[in-house]
């Protein structure tokens, strides 16, 4: 259990590092991949050949006599939302850091990307339930709020379900958001979930996955356990067959994921510990301007 003082110097160190990404990466990258949440209503105007008839403001035009157009321009103020996996799964790593750690990387720099932009942000906590939720807010003060969160959660449940997750957000979110998933997709439940969603928001989901959910080492009879479902087994690592059997279920979990997220039109990004994220999240911002 980490003492104050220690949660005080790892938000103080997020912070550091994620506002310096956000400023001298993200900046441009992240609100341009975003386009605003639709058009507002900016003034009006003299009616021009070739404006839309549709936008005449009729009652302007009785007014004084002649035709006037609304004018409408993009709304830029975003509202991002973070779906945060704590399930007992993101507590597993062995290589550089654990799931969780990453996965408070990358919402610290979201969460400061956003508030750099004078967005608001808002994050909701599952595992196989729906462990918390913190309402959109603007502000340096709400983002270090939503770290610390982030840092000391702990789970009630160990197991994972995002279509919970999702189901609350689709049931109190009115304002079309950008949502990031955050999770290593151990589920099979949340397909209508997301594809609810993403009819109104931009769903991007990120897996974070360990070297070791990919491949099983040659390290002979080993005594494993199911992290979420407590089960425990014996598995002989030393036969090919097995350690083939391994990864090849962690690639049909993978695939399973891809698929559900292409079917609901939404981005699925993939990141594996030990990997640099910040490369990968600034390619897929600058994809998305493209």
């Amino acid at each position: 259990m980490q003492t104050i003082t220690e949660i005080i110097k790892k938000v103080k160190e997020l912070e550091i590092k994620s506002k310096k990404l956000a400023t001298d990466i993200f900046t441009g990258e992240y609100h341009s991949a975003f386009k605003g949440k639709g058009m507002s209503f900016k003034e009006v105007r003299e009616y021009y050949a070739g404006d839309d008839i549709r936008f005449i403001d009729w009652n302007v035009s009785a007014r004084f006599g002649q035709t006037f157009s609304k004018v409408f321009e993009e709304e830029r103020e975003l509202t991002v939302m973070l779906l945060i996996d704590i399930s007992a799964s993101s507590l597993f790593g062995t290589v550089h850091a654990r799931k969780k750690d990453i996965i408070t990387e990358i919402a610290a720099v979201l969460s400061f990307s956003a508030v750099s932009n004078a967005d608001k942000v808002g994050v909701i906590f599952f595992s196989d339930q729906v462990e918390g939720y913190i309402p959109p807010k603007k502000g340096r003060q709400h983002a270090l709020y939503i770290v610390r969160e982030i840092l000391t959660r702990q789970p009630k449940q160990k197991g994972t379900q995002l279509n919970k997750a999702l189901q609350l957000f689709n049931s109190i979110t009115r304002q079309q958001s950008i949502v990031f998933v955050l999770s290593d997709f151990l589920d099979a439940s949340y397909k209508d979930a997301l594809r609810v969603a993403a009819r109104k928001h931009d769903v991007v989901g990120i897996k974070v996955y360990d070297k070791m959910d990919l491949e099983l080492p040659d390290a002979g009879l080993l005594q494993v356990m199911d992290a979420e479902s407590g089960l425990t087994r014996w598995v002989d690592s030393s036969s090919s067959s097995v350690r083939d059997a391994y990864q090849q279920e962690f690639f049909r979990v993978t695939a399973y994921s891809a698929d559900i997220f292409k079917k609901a039109g939404c981005d699925l990004l993939h990141i594996r510990s030990g990997e640099d994220y910040v490369r990968v999240l600034e390619r897929f911002f600058l994809s998305r301007n493209r």
